[in-house]
């Protein structure tokens, strides 16, 4: 059964009340650092709380990290049949939360796989994507340099930033080693996490901390993530990328993450299209008419306005406006509107697609 709720869900997202959290940051929250939104559960026990105590209990989890190191294999495209599949990759996650590895550390790890160099094949690809996606450098500008490192890749001897090396590994070596690898890493997680640029003054700052003490990493997102310009990224929302859209569909309508191989599937038939929208409607319609989505009985809902104003806070992150709130009452009135239709009105709307 259709809804007329063009405009309302797209209402403007209301500014968070400090750094308390209500159902908009938690959900937003959740989606930042672990990469899904928050369980049931877990919106019970946080709702209302400190902002600060939920980052600092996610950033010592290693499904943080877990989340971390996928969005920089995605990042370095080593997904798929790419996707590193060595101990020493794997264990980065449990290292990085335990403390007993640094995030330079874990970048050179993830540069020296085979999946990065089967990714990245022959000198001039691998020193090029070397240069530019852990140096930010223009590699038009720095042909020089480029040079010598496609002469390191073949065995022979060369100063390559600055640094003697004789090896493909020794590309990766030096291009680590360099500063300016934490400083584009840095640049690139702000950009991701707050939506915004970081001055050259605040990027200096944290690349001095991350030089005196390898884990500061996680000290940084803590800082980011309580500052007044995280308060100015939950007022802007952006749409939600492939990945993130997936393990979140899953997470409100089966109570749980995909597989692997289920993550895989859908993200890749995403990925493939220009606009992913139609085919995201399709994937949220098979998930409810599957039978195995968590929809309640029709008869189990005893006031139809307070779950309805339930849905809304879980998985839009806010309440409904009157208007929506009277035209979904009306519409689930009707004896023939089932709950995963209401369900659908929302998961297949363009607002929940954005967070």
């Amino acid at each position: 059964m259709p809804f007329a709720l063009r405009d309302g869900l797209l209402a403007p997202v209301p500014p968070a009340r400090g750094h308390v959290l209500d159902p908009g940051s938690l959900r937003r929250l959740f989606l930042d650092l672990l990469g899904r939104p928050p369980y049931p559960d877990e919106s019970k026990v946080w709702s209302e709380r400190e902002r600060s105590e939920l980052v600092a209990e996610l950033l010592s989890s290693e499904e943080f990290w877990a989340n971390w190191l996928e969005e920089q294999l995605y990042y370095f495209l080593l997904i798929d049949n790419f996707r590193p599949t060595t101990e020493g990759v794997r264990s980065i996650p449990a290292e990085l939360a335990g403390g007993t590895l640094g995030v330079r550390e874990a970048l050179h790890r993830i540069c020296l796989s085979s999946s990065f160099d089967r990714r990245n094949p022959g000198p001039d690809t691998f020193v090029t994507v070397v240069m530019e996606q852990l140096l930010g450098l223009v590699v038009q500008k720095s042909a020089r340099e480029l040079e010598i490192g496609k002469k390191l890749y073949d065995g022979k001897k060369g100063t390559f930033l600055g640094r003697a090396g004789s090896s493909q590994a020794d590309v990766v070596h030096v291009a680590i080693a360099d500063a300016r690898t934490l400083e584009h890493l840095l640049q690139r997680e702000h950009e991701r996490l707050l939506r915004k640029q970081a001055s050259a003054q605040e990027l200096s700052a944290w690349v001095a901390d991350l030089e005196r003490d390898e884990h500061a990493l996680r000290a940084i997102l803590e800082a980011w993530f309580t500052s007044p310009a995280y308060d100015q990224r939950l007022a802007t929302r952006a749409p939600l990328p492939n990945r993130l859209f997936v393990r979140a569909l899953f997470v409100d309508l089966f109570g749980r993450l995909p597989d692997e191989g289920e993550a895989q599937r859908m993200r890749s038939a995403l990925d493939g299209l220009a606009d992913s929208g139609p085919l995201r409607s399709l994937v949220a319609r098979l998930i409810l008419d599957s039978g195995k989505a968590h929809v309640p009985e029709r008869a189990a809902i005893d006031d139809p306005a307070a779950w309805i104003h339930g849905l809304f806070e879980r998985l839009l992150g806010r309440a409904p406006s009157a208007e929506e709130r009277g035209a979904f009452s009306k519409s689930f009135s009707d004896p023939a509107c089932r709950p995963a239709t209401v369900l659908y009105a929302i998961v297949s709307h363009p607002e929940y697609q954005t967070w």
